[in-house]
């Protein structure tokens, strides 16, 4: 009688194993608060994948002006310029919050990736996703005023998006840096940032934490015609506010004078 020799398989490869843990050229580090990642300039050495904490992507000019890319959080990836050959970050990563992050050498990302289809699929989409977002923040800037921008920041940080979540606690930044993200001035996010708590959208949490309600999205959705706070309804003292609001940052237009943005056929 034949006897049936069982034969072990290979556990199945899982890409959120392999960004979740250690191995050869994979290695956890974690950074503190306000802690640079890298800098601007510094040779390339590998990708980052964010497993908790939130980090700041942030490049200056020439002339030593500074500008906010964007903040990201667990499942992030960053810094992996140096898989397409550039030899220097081409911009600044600082954590915002103390944070832990996978650093990835390029050469076992490559090797995991020809080896991995599963992975390869998931850093493609990833990238594809983030590219949808970039284009996204274009016509956001090039038709949306400066409250629905800073709306609209609000919102992608705090993630909305999940069913039945209504509330979501971020990290307090500065209005300094939510200007450099929305591409205004200090002051007109101070504005807005008033108004939104007055209206509800918004509230400030014990510690260094902002809450952002799901009700913040009825200023993306509405035009720039007076209505505010609440869907549907127009705000009497909408207009009387727009009076009192700050100036533009200098060398942008006025909101009133955007471009609108065209219907949707």
């Amino acid at each position: 009688m034949k006897k049936k020799i069982s034969v072990k398989r290979k556990p199945g490869f899982s890409p959120y194993t392999f960004l979740s843990t250690i191995g050869k050229g994979r290695v956890m580090l974690s950074f503190q608060k306000k802690h640079k990642i890298f800098a601007q300039g510094d040779s390339r050495d590998g990708l980052f994948f964010v497993q908790s904490g939130k980090v700041r992507l942030s490049v200056v000019s020439e002339n030593g002006k500074e500008a906010t890319l964007g903040i990201l959080g667990g499942g992030d990836f960053f810094g992996e310029g140096g898989l397409a050959g550039q030899p220097h970050r081409m911009s600044s990563a600082t954590a915002v919050t103390d944070c832990v992050l996978l650093h990835i050498e390029p050469k076992a990302m490559m090797h995991a990736m020809s080896l991995e289809p599963t992975l390869s699929a998931l850093f493609v989409k990833y990238l594809l996703k983030r590219n949808i977002r970039y284009q996204d923040d274009l016509v956001d800037q090039l038709f949306n005023s400066s409250e629905k921008r800073l709306a609209r920041v609000l919102l992608l940080m705090a993630q909305f998006g999940q069913e039945g979540v209504s509330e979501m606690s971020v990290p307090r930044l500065s209005q300094e840096t939510l200007a450099e993200m929305v591409g205004t001035t200090r002051s007109r996010v101070s504005f807005f940032m008033n108004r939104f708590r007055k209206l509800g959208f918004i509230h400030y949490d014990v510690g260094d934490n902002l809450c952002v309600r799901s009700s913040l999205l009825n200023v993306v959705l509405h035009d720039d015609d007076g209505i505010s706070g609440t869907a549907g309804a127009e705000n009497p003292t909408a207009r009387a506010d727009r009076a009192k609001e700050p100036p533009p940052a200098p060398g942008q237009p006025a909101d009133k004078d955007r471009a609108r943005r065209p219907p949707l056929s």
